[in-house]
């Protein structure tokens, strides 16, 4: 990945050559440079078209070599055919950048991915970077340059800001622009990459986090074309206390094939994504309201410590509504102390002062009251956010007034809170509120939610450690068995059940008297990965001929339901004691490589998807976290009597599977230790299935 620097002269140029510009505004020749006119661009404009002298009033030439100076940029509105030797000139003239609006590359197909691939090849050799093929281009509000043929334009231009936009789609991005401006967003950059042949939303990410101009970074993808960059790249923007609000589609199957038309890309697993995405601090979302409503709450670079919500409203009804939104999204609601109450109480006989605090219709006749009720939950409540539910009298001309006097004070004492008000009225007079610093929504659970997100932005960052996975482990060429799998797990510390591998009926017996009863019987077999499902499992054995029995029957049952299946033989294993059953797995992502999963056994797991997921490797700390995060946390702690289980036992499991994960390398598909029980002194998985590919191919892991 090349350095944030390099896109300096694609994002903020000086001097900008347009290939195949047009006098005609409405045409993709055309339309940026009626932009960069309107909006007064800072550098220089070059159009380049032989049939023209004039451009749009700009002095025209009639091709590359024949530009006055070398570009920082230049924009190729010409047919996919002409694109490479217009590559190649550029290249010979000085120009570093590119920005590619023609189409007809990877988007359609074989040849044209071929295509796009020679393009790239020749871009690198004369030292030109691409932004594109099939991308709508770049805008930079702050100095009027306009690299796009986007029609957003054509209702008016974005307003200079502090959010940044990334988008693989241009159309959709475009709309995220016009979606901030309507919503009086100062959007300072949007970058859109299209095919991503060179430059990708990565670069872009990496770009903004560098960006004094911009504090919050809104991205929407369709596809990860490189995993290690964009980790990077998320990894510096929360360095630098931005935050990435990601938009990713392609979660269904539906989304999933459009996205690849689209893209000329491949969508990987949208659960993996969400979460080691949002392991490196992206704030994973469904839609762009959600976007917009937090890149607006983030804007102000407000970010309280504490997270906890205090809530003022003229309506009980309203505070009932928030708290149960607080409520479904995790967000705290502590009620006041009790003698703030008191004190609120002797002020207001008949209000309600826990949280919400209810200073009701009163406080209409009456804005001291207002004053009173959030200063009281700023100074003893200590709440990181504040939201006051005033509806249409914060709107009101003849009540605005007196409202921010009662609050501007209050946002300039403490700033390090998030204020807000629900609101409806005349967007004049709601701008008020905005100008002075407090936030201003029209509903109230967004409202929470927006709030909550940028909470959940001021609290420390959890460090990701990665432990070295060592030296790589050498695979069996095939798939094994469960006691083989079991012995290659045991070299990484992943204990298991006692057991042993038998022969025969007589062997198995011995072996139960030694391990002692009562015991289990497995079939052995690589080709047998499911063996409930075929009656090769007995359980509760408690005696030498109930196990002699037990392994006859099993023996049948293979040979009856898998008479093609390699039998290496029975396992008896002791039967553990009563425990909690939870399954621990990793599955190769094709974007990520291999991620660990974690959740419950049984059949709730399927039912309830109640699991955490992360990337491989990581240490038996981020596992802890990690074994704490799924809802049924609870049962693993002591619940209703029960003895707790040994965390630190289970965690170092989890984070060995994953050191093992990683060092196993790309030919490693898949793990399954299902279940794996959990104990009051120690856990130990009973059941291991690793499956293997045959032909390996590096991907995205980082390990």
């Amino acid at each position: 990945m090349s350095a944030p620097s390099d896109l300096a002269g694609l994002i903020a140029p000086r001097a900008v050559a347009v290939i195949g510009a047009s006098d005609d505004v409405t045409r993709i020749g055309g339309r940026p440079i009626a932009a960069m006119l309107r909006a007064g661009f800072k550098g220089r404009i070059l159009p380049v078209n032989p049939k023209r002298d004039i451009v749009q009033g700009l002095t025209c030439y009639p091709d590359i070599d024949a530009l006055p100076e070398a570009p920082d940029v230049a924009l190729i509105a010409v047919p996919a055919a002409l694109v490479p030797q217009t590559i190649e000139a550029l290249g010979r003239k000085g120009c570093k950048a590119a920005t590619l609006f023609s189409a007809g590359f990877a988007e359609t197909g074989d040849e044209g991915d071929q295509a796009q691939r020679g393009l790239l090849a020749l871009a690198r050799r004369v030292g030109v970077r691409l932004l594109g093929p099939n991308t709508l281009g770049v805008y930079n509000v702050g100095i009027g340059y306009y690299g796009t043929f986007s029609s957003s334009l054509d209702t008016g231009l974005p307003i200079a800001g502090s959010i940044g936009i990334a988008s693989q789609s241009g159309a959709f991005g475009a709309h995220l622009g016009a979606l901030a401006r309507d919503r009086g967003l100062g959007c300072s950059v949007l970058i859109t990459t299209g095919n991503e042949a060179d430059i990708t939303v990565s670069d872009a990410i990496r770009w903004m986090a560098e960006d004094d101009g911009t504090r919050v970074i809104c991205a929407y993808m369709e596809a990860v074309n490189d995993a290690p960059a964009l980790l990077d790249a998320l990894d510096a923007a929360r360095a630098a206390g931005k935050p990435v609000l990601v938009l990713k589609s392609g979660r269904s199957e539906v989304g999933a094939r459009a996205a690849a038309s689209h893209t000329a890309s491949l969508t990987g697993d949208a659960i993996v994504a969400d979460a080691v995405l949002g392991d490196h601090g992206a704030i994973m979302l469904r839609d762009p309201q959600s976007m917009m409503d937090i890149a607006y709450a983030a804007s102000g670079g407000v970010r309280p410590s504490h997270r906890s919500l205090g809530v003022i409203t003229v309506s009980g009804g309203a505070g009932i509504v928030i708290s149960d939104e607080a409520e479904r999204i995790g967000l705290p609601m502590p009620a006041l102390p009790d003698a703030a109450q008191a004190r609120l109480k002797q002020v207001l006989p008949y209000c309600a002062p826990a949280n919400p605090l209810d200073c009701t219709a009163q406080a209409l006749n009456d804005p001291s009251l207002l004053e009173t009720f959030t200063r009281t939950a700023l100074e003893d409540g200590g709440y990181g956010a504040i939201l006051c539910f005033l509806t249409y009298v914060a709107g009101s001309p003849a009540m605005s007034g007196r409202i921010l006097q009662a609050i501007e004070p209050l946002r300039r004492a403490y700033p390090d809170r998030l204020i807000a008000l629900c609101a409806l009225g005349p967007p004049d007079v709601l701008r008020r509120y905005d100008d002075a610093g407090i936030l201003v929504f029209d509903d109230p659970c967004r409202a929470t939610r927006a709030l909550d997100a940028v909470l959940r932005m001021g609290g420390p960052a959890v460090p990701a450690t990665r432990p070295d996975p060592g030296l790589a482990i050498a695979l069996p060429a095939a798939t094994l068995d469960e006691a083989a799998s079991k012995r290659l797990l045991a070299a990484s510390g992943i204990a298991a059940a006692p057991e042993r591998t038998v022969a025969d009926a007589d062997e198995a017996a011995r072996a139960a008297e030694e391990l002692g009863f009562p015991v289990v019987l497995k079939i052995l077999s690589p080709d047998i990965l499911h063996k409930s499902d075929i009656g090769a499992v007995r359980l509760n054995l408690r005696d030498a001929a109930a196990v002699r029995q037990a392994h006859a029957a099993i023996l049948q049952a293979a040979a009856t339901h898998a008479p093609d299946a390699r039998i290496s033989g029975v396992l008896v294993a002791r039967q553990m004691p009563q425990g909690v059953e939870c399954l621990m797995g990793v599955h190769r992502d094709p974007t990520f490589g291999p991620v660990a999963v974690f959740g419950l056994g049984g059949i709730f797991v399927e039912l309830l998807n109640d699991v955490a997921v992360r990337a491989c490797p990581f240490d038996a700390q981020t596992a802890r976290r990690m074994i704490l995060s799924i809802r049924g946390a609870a049962i693993l702690q002591g619940a209703r009597g029960q003895p707790p289980v040994d965390l630190d036992a289970l965690s170092l499991m989890l984070s060995q599977l994953s050191v093992f994960a990683a060092a196993a390398g790309p030919r490693l598909a898949s793990v399954d230790l299902n279940p794996v029980l959990a104990l009051p002194d120690g856990a130990f998985a009973l059941d291991a299935v690793i499956e293997l590919t045959q032909d390996g191919e590096p991907d995205a892991d980082r390990s």
